[in-house]
């Protein structure tokens, strides 16, 4: 049983003026493995204030202090990996392979921004101006349960390298995940007051982080309800915000790709991290004369897949994290079957021999049409809907008819075409032929999947005011 209950202020492990506390549960087997106390508003204003008073010195370090930082921050999470990759498992259901990638990911992140800040140009000259990039103060950061390392990296990194305190709010869900990490913030010696961790919930510690004039800027990655309410709640002090936030992606198959690489390749970027992913190409669209062929080569993939304990190796997929977002899958999937669309695999209740956990049956649905809720709404779970397309010019605009933009697959023979079609979908990023993402270049969403870019440069960039001088010289 681990108790986590202390918060991260001012380089100190201190106790929390909030005393609600809440279970953690290991979602493969529902046992409690941990309980973590959550602060409050008034440990949210403590950690505003540590990290304001650390900008004025943290805002004023060299480009090599920071990068130093950023190096140390890796070699931290790398000696702690084997801990870390072992919180993911429990507390998050995570395959054993995946985790491993997931702390590698959130060490490789300090890595990347410690290249960005060593090749940004902060000095630029615009004819008798001097513009200059300064640190935007203090950021406040919250991250979801679902890549609680890499998110948390992936903001902190590119606050550090700007120059910029932090105070992290991560999910309450994922309390001993953060403080593994928020341990590997301290053994890297990071400047009292530059990174401080509260656990609470959206409602008390992110509420606060929103409304206080002291935060510079809210850096969030979550659902788009809540990053509206952000949105909403930043706008009287008018300070900055990112948001990444939710996804219904589409997978465009053309005529002329090659199925039996294509169809499995789009199975797994479907049911990717369990299911659990904002950039999961839930939408699959085909040519409507190949169906038949779509639907076998999907249901070989799928009965391929392993789903069970996420620490045995050949685990595929693991488990939803927690009852309720379980629940809510299985809402879907029952109104999937309610609307009348054809169930290919999977379906209601737990996979054989695995009613411990919160697993659900990886499931697929055919004869998907575009007006069901199963191909509108973010599922957040493996549920894979085929829906078909006449022509290339429909499958764009199927691809678009959503109010989503954040990620798209599209898989082709011919570059020339899949390129031309790539700049067609109205989508952050577009994965051709099974590419795999480039975290050094920027992520982020067109319309309702979000505001700003992260990772590399652009993340910097997001962490930073322009200040234009002239006479200068």
């Amino acid at each position: 049983m681990k108790i986590i209950d202390q918060i991260y202020i001012n380089g100190k492990f201190i106790k929390p003026f909030g005393n609600e506390e809440q279970e953690l549960i290991n979602p493969s087997t529902q046992e409690v493995i941990g309980r973590v106390t959550l602060g409050n508003e008034e440990d949210a204003r403590r950690a505003i204030a540590a990290a304001k008073e650390a900008f004025k010195t943290f805002s004023r370090t060299t480009l090599k202090e920071r990068s130093q930082m950023l190096q140390r921050l890796h070699d931290a999470i790398m000696s702690k990996s084997s801990a870390m990759i072992a919180a993911n498992i429990n507390e998050y259901g995570a395959p054993k392979f995946a985790a491993i990638g997931r702390v590698k990911l959130a060490a490789t992140n300090f890595l990347d921004s410690k290249e960005a800040l060593e090749d940004f140009e902060f000095i630029k000259y615009i004819g008798k101006a001097k513009v200059v990039s300064e640190p935007i103060g203090v950021i406040g950061i919250i991250t979801p349960w679902n890549a609680t390392y890499s998110q948390i990296t992936a903001k902190l990194g590119a606050a550090i390298a700007a120059g910029c305190p932090v105070v992290i709010k991560p999910s309450e869900l994922s309390a001993i995940q953060a403080q593994l990490i928020t341990e590997c913030f301290h053994e890297a010696e990071i400047p009292a007051g530059v990174i401080n961790v509260v656990n609470g919930l959206g409602q008390t510690v992110g509420a606060e982080l929103t409304r206080s004039s002291d935060i510079s800027m809210i850096s969030f990655t979550g659902s788009t309800r809540v990053g509206k309410e952000i949105q909403r709640g930043a706008v009287d002090t008018m300070k900055r915000v990112t948001l990444e936030l939710g996804g219904k992606s589409p997978n465009i198959i053309l005529d002329d790709a090659d199925f039996a690489t294509a169809i499995p390749t789009a199975v797994k970027q479907c049911f990717n991290n369990n299911g659990q992913a904002c950039v999961a190409g839930t939408r699959l669209l085909v040519p409507e004369h190949r169906l038949d062929e779509v639907k076998k080569l999907v249901k070989e993939a799928v009965e391929a897949i392993k789903v069970g304990n996420p620490w045995d190796e050949d685990t595929d997929l693991g488990p939803i994290v927690t009852r309720k977002q379980y629940d809510q899958v299985q809402r879907f999937i029952k109104a999937g079957i309610e609307e009348g669309a054809e169930l290919i695999i999977g379906g209601e209740g737990h996979p054989d021999d695995l009613d411990a956990g919160y697993f659900v049956k990886p499931t697929v649905f055919a004869n998907v049409t575009e007006d069901m809720l199963i191909a509108k709404e973010e599922i957040f779970g493996p549920v894979l809907s085929i829906l078909t397309y006449k022509s290339e010019d429909e499958a764009i605009e199927m691809a678009n008819n959503t109010n989503y933009g954040l990620g798209a697959y599209l898989s082709s023979s011919n570059l020339e075409k899949a390129n031309e079609l790539a700049s067609r979908i109205a989508a952050g990023v577009v994965l051709i032929n099974g590419a795999g993402f480039e975290m050094k270049a920027p992520f982020g969403g067109f319309k309702q999947s979000g505001i700003g870019r992260e990772y590399g440069l652009y993340g910097l960039e997001e962490c930073l005011e322009t200040k234009t001088i002239t006479g200068y010289n």
